[in-house]
């Protein structure tokens, strides 16, 4: 980064790099799947079909829908938009062909079948008759074919891994080894159950997900985006971190109501970046922080991501449970990297930024006020004893009257179309997923894998909690590495959670755990796409941009161990009675915001000042013995309480700070 005069300011118009955008968009599709674009009727009746789907589950909201009847419309809803929106391949693009209509009908019957067979179907699931097996064959072929279409090939090719592992278990080594199941007992599992496709992840993406994709359609359609940037901008201004302060602001701002990583980040960047390289921001450094900002989006409440409602339908708790243990550790994430730009404004000396805005901070409020209504208005509803799917029901209703408080915000008939269409084509891929997941789910349940697994890695970590723990994080972000959060999540769940609960973790704690770690996958290549779509923007280097966006990151994602190896992290979680009360929750949030703050600046290797070598080792010390003071008890000769070695990494980062202070103070006298 370039050496900048601390008392300088720069003024900066918006700009847009149209080709920037256009290939940060890219990554948008890899993430989300290249749809056609059509026009005409064509074009009018996807729309239609798009239309419908959102109308329908904003009926079953409202309304009661039988689970038999939820799941499989959604899911046959999902299978057709997808054959009829995404080409078989790249070369098919923008016009629908007749293997197209072909697979959209096989899907209808396929449905038709499970729907009209009713109970008398699903009784006989365990003996499947030759007809019901050719109906569930080719819905799973259909199913593998949407999620490939939507997600690319490797979530279908898991599936059909996972598939010949139920088939060959008897040829299998041990610890691997199990009966085996057939084609007949595969397709009564997987097709005419609620075990299978049909089960957990779907029963989420069909009540919950699509009903949130919505919600952010509507705020989208309504400007609400948009406002909340400027907002962030606004505020921020006319400060040497007032840049990176915005982009901090405002992805939690944007990213909190639709929980999306990529969108948040390429929505952000192309506003933000001219802001950023004004500031004295390298391509690579701002890339990852508008990277990290996206990140945020889909650990912040109230939405994080689809994969915060799989964790309430896992548990069995309500999705405000999920929010509430959600709270503390996004308070930790902001902190992170609020100290992050901090610490980068005074290290390269930035330059103060304000961006040209038509309205004040105070026009901006008083005209466009009630687009605050959305970060509350799901949380209010839900505190009101509404359940999570009428609150964001309501909520969504809500959002789209208060567009009409402002002629250019309101959500008028063909803008409203367009909200409900995008809102239910912007859950697709994640619906594709939830489906192929559904296989896997199946399989694991059927076979018993998730036992297995659970005690090979305890046998592997020898019994510790530690090492076990870190083959679980390994394990999610090597999984994650292939597949989506949500799908990373789903497989690991009922994988790789049985090994931390079985060595004393509460369930909840295991499941943040493998949440958070799911989330990685967002920034660690090849499926990068958040860093990757910020490099688009800046123009820098993906993988150095990768590079940056993990040392943002990383003091966050440390927060998750804390939870499952200290005895009094499930604090983090506002799980107070089993972390022993208000106190030692105030005191583990304590020394864990002090960890994070001593580690995000040894990362910068930047406190005050530069830190020398020895400094450098110290910030690494205190900030261990603050987050896992257990670790480093093993170290120690006898048994030193962990409190005591929280108290001495204090020690360590107040006498660190204490040096700083003096050494920078002797410099400015001098």
């Amino acid at each position: 980064m370039a050496k900048h005069d601390e008392k300088a300011t720069a003024v900066v118009e918006p700009e847009v790099d149209e080709a920037a955008l256009k290939k940060a968009e890219e990554f948008i599709e890899q993430e989300e799947g290249a749809t056609h674009r059509m026009g005409g009727w064509v074009g009018w009746c996807l729309t239609a079909l798009a239309v419908s789907m959102s109308l329908f589950h904003l009926w079953a909201a409202y309304d009661i829908v039988p689970t038999t009847i939820l799941r499989p419309v959604h899911v046959g809803f999902a299978l057709v938009l997808i054959f009829l929106l995404f080409p078989i391949a790249p070369r098919f693009r923008n016009r629908i062909r007749i293997w197209d209509l072909a697979l959209a009908a096989a899907a209808i019957a396929t449905i038709w079948y499970l729907i009209q067979g009713g109970d008398e179907l699903t009784d006989r699931a365990s003996l499947p008759e030759p007809i019901d097996q050719w109906y569930g064959v080719i819905f799973l072929l259909l199913v593998l074919e949407a999620a490939r279409r939507s997600t690319g090939w490797i979530m279908p090719a898991v599936a059909v891994g996972f598939i010949a592992y139920a088939m060959t278990g008897p040829y299998l080594p041990p610890p691997w080894t199990h009966r085996g199941y057939d084609i007949e007992r595969l397709t009564g599992q997987l097709y005419m159950t609620l075990e299978g496709v049909f089960g957990t992840a779907i029963d989420v993406s069909s009540s919950l997900i699509i009903l949130f994709t919505i919600f952010g359609a509507v705020l989208q359609f309504s400007g609400a985006g948009k406002f909340f940037i400027d907002f962030s901008f606004t505020l921020m201004g006319g400060r040497p971190t007032s840049a990176g302060r915005a982009v901090v602001l405002s992805s939690f701002l944007l990213g909190g109501p639709s929980g999306s990583g990529v969108a948040t980040t390429v929505t952000l960047g192309s506003v933000a970046y001219p802001m950023l390289a004004r500031a004295g921001y390298g391509k690579n450094d701002a890339g990852g922080l508008l990277a990290a900002g996206g990140l945020g989006a889909i650990l912040s409440p109230p939405v994080l991501g689809a994969a915060a409602f799989l964790i309430a339908e896992f548990l069995k708790i309500s999705y405000l449970d999920v929010i509430r243990m959600a709270i503390i550790p996004t308070c930790l994430y902001y902190l992170a990297l609020f100290v992050m730009v901090e610490l980068d404004g005074r290290r390269f000396g930035m330059t103060s930024v304000t961006m040209v805005q038509r309205e004040s901070l105070w026009q901006l409020t008083r005209q466009y006020w009630f687009h605050f209504t959305s970060l509350i208005s799901i949380i209010v509803f839900m505190l009101w004893g509404f359940s999570p799917v009428l609150a964001v029901f309501w909520s969504t209703i809500l959002a789209a009257a208060v567009s009409f408080f402002r002629r250019e915000t309101a959500l008028t008939p063909p803008r409203l179309i367009q909200a409900l269409a995008a809102g239910s084509i912007g859950m697709l891929n994640v619906a594709a997923t939830c489906a192929a997941a559904g296989i896997i789910v199946g399989v694991v349940t059927l076979t018993g894998l998730g036992l297995k697994f659970s005690a090979i890695a305890i046998e592997l970590a020898g019994g510790s909690l530690a090492l076990t723990a870190v083959f679980t994080a390994l394990v999610v972000w090597v999984v994650g590495l292939a597949v989506p959060v949500t799908a990373s999540y789903i497989i690991c769940a009922v994988i790789a959670a049985p090994a931390l609960t079985k060595l004393g973790v509460p369930d909840y704690a295991a499941h943040m755990f493998i949440f958070y770690y799911a989330v990685l996958s967002e920034v660690s290549p090849p499926t990068a796409l958040s860093p990757f779509a910020a490099a688009a923007i800046t123009g820098g280097d993906p993988y150095k941009t990768t590079l940056q966006a993990w040392k943002y990151t990383m003091p966050a994602f440390l927060v998750p161990f804390v939870f499952v190896l200290d005895p009094l992290g499930v604090g983090l979680l506002l799980e107070v009675a089993t972390a022993g009360g208000w106190i030692d929750t105030a005191w583990i949030t304590l020394t864990t915001t002090a960890g994070i703050g001593i580690l995000a600046a040894a990362g910068q290797r930047w406190l005050l000042a530069r830190l020398t070598l020895p400094e450098l080792a110290a910030a690494l010390l205190a900030g261990l013995c603050l987050l896992f003071p257990s670790i480093v008890a093993s170290y120690l000769p006898g048994e030193l309480p962990l409190g005591e070695i929280k108290a001495v990494g204090l020690a360590i980062g107040g006498l660190l700070l204490a040096l700083q202070w003096l050494r920078r103070r002797a410099l400015a006298t001098a």
